[in-house]
């Protein structure tokens, strides 16, 4: 049994931001191999969730510890894996400027930080699996570890207006 901190990136499916900043996605999910060679093992938050509710955990951008974007309202592992519900406060200036880029879908990961309380490795595969896990914050990323972690919809999210602005900031720099 090992013991140790770490940040692991893993795949947000996004399926709505809402007007609020309210959005659920995945932290987490269970037999999947990251970039990372970890695979976490179906129930590995099961301890962690029951200790600690879904508000302890910390809501980052990027890992970084001094500007919490929002809260986490809901934490529950379901048989993919964390699936983890949250509000950006629009309030703060990262609050606001992480919804912007989770809607024009610039930003489209999360990352878990996290301590490893029990683990294997399978010698075979030469992969880590993590078989229990203490979340402490759950980050919001550019680049997830896994590269499918995309924004697969984003609700209320106008693109054409989206394109109009993009085509006019262009034109003002020429």
């Amino acid at each position: 049994m090992t013991t140790k901190e770490t940040g692991g990136f893993l795949e947000l499916d996004l399926k709505a931001i809402a007007d609020d900043g309210t959005f659920t996605g995945y932290a987490s999910l269970f037999g999947v191999e990251d970039l990372g060679r970890d695979i976490v093992q179906a129930g590995a938050f099961t301890k962690s969730l029951k200790s600690k509710p879904a508000g302890k955990v910390k809501m980052l951008r990027g890992h970084d510890t001094s500007e919490p974007i929002g809260v986490w309202t809901s934490l529950v592992e379901d048989n993919r894996g964390l699936k983890a519900t949250g509000q950006l406060i629009l309030t703060t200036v990262k609050g606001r400027e992480t919804y912007e880029l989770l809607k024009v879908g610039a930003l489209d990961g999360l990352s878990i930080g996290y301590r490893t309380k029990r683990e294997t490795f399978d010698r075979t595969k030469n992969v880590r699996i993590l078989q229990e896990i203490e979340v402490f914050e759950i980050s919001v990323v550019t680049f997830p570890m896994l590269p499918t972690a995309t924004i697969s919809r984003v609700k209320g999210a106008d693109f054409s207006r989206l394109v109009s602005a993009i085509n006019r900031a262009t034109a003002a720099l020429h």
